[in-house]
């Protein structure tokens, strides 16, 4: 059990990582344009809340899936 609960740590960890990342790449691609290191963060984003839109119900349920998952 006790590994068990060191990998949902671990797990957690790394979560909370990217979305920091996430996170980053937006305020830098909004404020520096395109970031060699960082790539289309925010074209990807725009992209994917697009798809979302374009799918009607089954994209509001999956958003608002993500935003449960995410607390």
């Amino acid at each position: 059990m006790n590994a068990l609960n060191n990998l949902k740590g671990v797990v957690s960890s790394l979560t909370s990582l990217a979305m920091a990342l996430i996170a980053f790449g937006v305020a830098a691609g909004i404020v520096f344009g395109s970031v060699p290191f960082v790539g289309d963060v925010l074209g990807n984003l725009v992209a994917f809340v697009t798809s979302l839109g374009e799918s009607g119900l089954v994209g509001l349920l999956v958003a608002g899936w993500l935003m449960s998952v995410a607390e």
